[in-house]
């Protein structure tokens, strides 16, 4: 799918819209002053964009990993902060849709839709990252509850969610012997650590996740009992796309700003845009945009229609468009000179966001592991 429907191109006016009026006006003072905006996060929702994947009977919109990855990247065209906590918030809906009873889809999706209630998602720990499936926090049987105690670091939106999906261990070392489970924030034993001081991504909340035996009744465990990590791993699936489609919209605005800065500014006597050498310099920083969004766009398709290889080509899109849109948003503040150093131009802080979407939702080394294995499976 390289060609937008009538439908899609619908949804990407609208949420351009959206970000264009509530998000890129606000983005940098939200920066600098760490501001979560969460009463924009419910106009969001106003647009569907709190249950992009989830189904329309239980209040989300019911769209495809296609249709999702237009709305966030024309989202993080306002603030790219915003729309990957957005990007992480469905991810978790996705996974209670998709995996959760009857019950547990009843008493947590209308309000995760809304975003009345925010989501985060609890996987990585101090000393597992990149190795999550060696992750210590555990969750014992006791009777008809679980108990739960660890700690969750890099936690997106801790503290000011409501919904949490903790991985856990309930039996023996590895991967079988995770499970994933619901936490509420008023669940006794559940605190957090300090607002982490970040390079980037300071329009959202990052802290640790402590975990000091909390004690959830068995009705929480989401899936069955050892199902967590490839729970957890399904949803990264489509995470990694979200934050893929992030990193397009954050360098697109970079790209649109500094061409037209280019045009504006004069140097020795004539139009830095008239300029052949710079003229060069934004066509490969189109060219290089427009080849991730289509490796994003092929992913979001393969995930979608169920195709074997869709781990593997989700993992492609993330690395590619994560490199590729820090580095054209890199090249735009270099157009500047020394504005896109400048705060008030908000070059420099889409650099500093899209940072991280080089190291989060698996660093883009295990990309390279995922695809390598791929290719060895395959020979």
């Amino acid at each position: 799918m390289l060609t937008l429907t009538d439908e899609q191109a619908a949804i990407v006016e609208a949420v351009r819209g959206f970000a264009d009026e509530h998000l890129a006006p606000n983005a940098v003072d939200w920066d600098r002053r760490k501001h979560f905006p969460v009463d924009v996060l419910a106009k969001a929702a106003d647009l569907g964009l709190g249950g992009v994947y989830v189904a329309e009977e239980m209040g989300g919109s019911g769209l495809s990993r296609t249709d999702g990855v237009l709305a966030f990247e024309a989202l993080a065209t306002g603030c790219p902060s915003i729309s990957a906590y957005t990007s992480i918030h469905n991810m978790v809906a996705w996974m209670i849709d998709r995996y959760g009873t009857g019950d547990q889809r009843a008493r947590w999706l209308p309000g995760l839709c809304s975003m009345r209630d925010l989501a985060a998602y609890c996987l990585t720990e101090p000393g597992a990252g990149s190795d999550a499936a060696a992750l210590g926090t555990r969750a014992v049987l006791d009777g008809d509850h679980y108990v739960l105690d660890g700690v969750k670091q890099f936690i997106s939106g801790a503290g000011a969610a409501q919904v949490y999906v903790v991985m856990a261990r309930t039996g023996g070392p590895g991967a079988k012997g995770i499970s994933a489970f619901v936490v509420e924030r008023d669940d006794p034993g559940l605190s957090f650590g300090p607002n982490e001081d970040k390079m980037g991504w300071n329009a959202q909340p990052t802290r640790q996740v402590i975990l000091d035996g909390v004690r959830v009744p068995a009705s929480r465990l989401l899936g069955e009992e050892g199902g967590g990590f490839r729970i957890a791993m399904s949803g990264l699936n489509g995470g990694r796309l979200g934050i893929a489609a992030c990193s397009l919209g954050g360098a697109q605005a970079a790209l649109d700003a500094c061409t037209s800065y280019l045009a504006d500014r004069e140097a020795f006597g004539a139009k830095l845009l008239r300029a052949q050498a710079l003229q060069f310099s934004l066509a490969d920083m189109a060219t290089e945009l427009e080849a991730a969004r289509a490796l994003v766009w092929r992913a979001a398709a393969a995930l979608d229609a169920g195709d074997p290889r869709a781990a593997e080509l989700c993992a492609m899109a993330k690395r590619f468009a994560t490199d590729t849109g820090f580095t054209v948003a890199d090249q735009a503040l270099q157009l500047h000179g020394g504005y896109g150093y400048l705060t008030e131009y908000g070059i420099e802080k889409i650099v500093r966001d899209l940072r991280v979407h080089r190291i989060l939702e698996g660093t883009n080394e295990i990309m390279r592991v995922i695809v390598a294995r791929g290719l060895v499976g395959a020979a």
